[in-house]
């Protein structure tokens, strides 16, 4: 299941409050399927702090970005930096 991190655009930093943490509880209770969290998610920061709860972690236009910039090859470099 694909939840959105917060309402408004795409590439727009995020600040994940005391809300989010209830938005997600709310998510988990809602289904038993493994719950993937984007837009906004931008960095290892972001993962580091998504981890253990979701399952997926979507960086969308942040790899978009690097792809335009730097081309397919930093891409996989910045994927591999998250884990």
């Amino acid at each position: 299941i694909y939840c959105v991190a917060r309402k408004g655009v795409t590439g727009s930093e995020t600040k994940f409050t005391s809300e989010f943490h209830g938005y997600l509880e709310r998510c988990r209770k809602a289904t038993t399927l493994p719950l993937a969290l984007g837009f906004g998610v931008k960095d290892k920061v972001d993962v580091d702090f998504l981890t253990g709860k979701v399952d997926i972690a979507v960086i969308g236009s942040e790899t978009i970005r690097l792809v335009d910039q730097k081309g397919v090859k930093a891409a996989g470099e910045f994927v591999r930096g998250l884990r």
